[in-house]
């Protein structure tokens, strides 16, 4: 049995859920990975998985083994780096994951500029709006739009992002102008998925936060759908201000409701914290670095 393809094997099972996703994802059959897992269990003499037709459960040795794998590949996967190179010059492929659209918009053309900029560097830059681990999927660094979690990564703090309510000019001047939260009550609303609390916004009010129940004429699951219905006059809607940062400067939706925003939200790179960090990402971070910082800050003002 190859231990290391067995723990590679059993660490993508334990982080996709099910050992059928993981054969997916490996480009396995579903059978090699169920034996792969089996035969681990039978050299270790212990059940690592309670596995029910839904769900991968861990036994309690399983947890352990499952942290010692990860550490174990991570301590591979960075000796081969180093061995490729990846310490003593900035090559090889840098993964990049990112919200999709502040990727498109912001994270993109600074791709662009780096990958000019380092001809040795390669680079898979994952759009995504979901929360990819890095260690699991093997991302060399992260955007993250929000409050982080206690973790041992490292993050690199490049600016902030609001929350903003809008609505096509043509909307507001048809149907008035909201000059306080309560006013939203008789305006009909556009909710995102993407938000919490779809049918509650909440705005800082008097130093404290206040929830004000709205009504919600539609529902979608992507913050361009909502701009486009508000653009058609449906409402009002609630978004992150970059999403609708094009329309706020064609003067063809408007924010409203500017002083009781929220606080903004931080925009974090996050990167893992254990060993030397490889020249390509450090390349990368020292180059993107106050290219977005400077991107938000033209920005922040819509």
């Amino acid at each position: 049995m190859d231990r290391l393809r067995a723990m590679s094997i059993f660490v993508q099972a334990v982080g996709d859920g099910s050992l059928s996703a993981a054969g997916r994802r490996l480009g396995i059959p579903l059978a090699t990975v169920s034996r792969t897992v089996t035969e681990l269990e039978a050299h270790l003499k212990t059940r690592l998985l309670n596995r029910s037709t839904r769900q991968l459960m861990l036994t309690d040795a399983g947890r352990s083994y499952l942290a010692s794998c990860k550490r174990i590949l991570e301590q591979i996967d960075e000796a081969e780096r180093g061995a490729a190179g990846e310490y003593s010059a900035p090559k090889g492929e840098l993964v990049i994951t990112a919200p999709i659209v502040f990727g498109r918009l912001h994270v993109l053309p600074i791709v662009a500029e780096f990958l000019n900029a380092y001809p040795e560097i390669d680079i898979r830059l994952s759009l995504s709006d979901r929360v990819v681990h890095l260690l699991e999927n093997h991302v060399d660094l992260a955007v993250r739009i929000g409050a982080l979690p206690d973790s041992s990564l490292i993050a690199a703090k490049t600016g902030f992002i609001r929350h903003v309510v809008c609505a096509s000019a043509s909307y507001l001047k048809q149907h008035g102008t909201p000059f306080t939260p309560a006013d939203l009550a008789a305006h009909p609303c556009i909710t995102f998925e993407g938000l919490r609390f779809p049918n509650a916004w909440v705005f800082e009010g008097s130093g404290a936060q206040v929830s004000i129940p709205i009504h919600s004429r539609l529902t979608v699951n992507t913050a361009e759908a909502a701009l486009d219905a508000a653009m058609a006059g449906l409402g009002v809607t609630r978004v992150l201000s970059y999403q609708a940062a094009d329309l706020v400067r064609a003067g063809t939706m408007k924010v409203i409701l500017e002083t009781f925003e929220p606080a903004p939200l931080p925009v974090n790179l996050v990167y893992g914290a254990q060993g030397l960090v490889p020249l390509k990402l450090r390349a990368f971070l020292d180059f993107a670095l106050p290219r977005l910082k400077d991107r938000l800050v033209s920005r922040a003002a819509l």
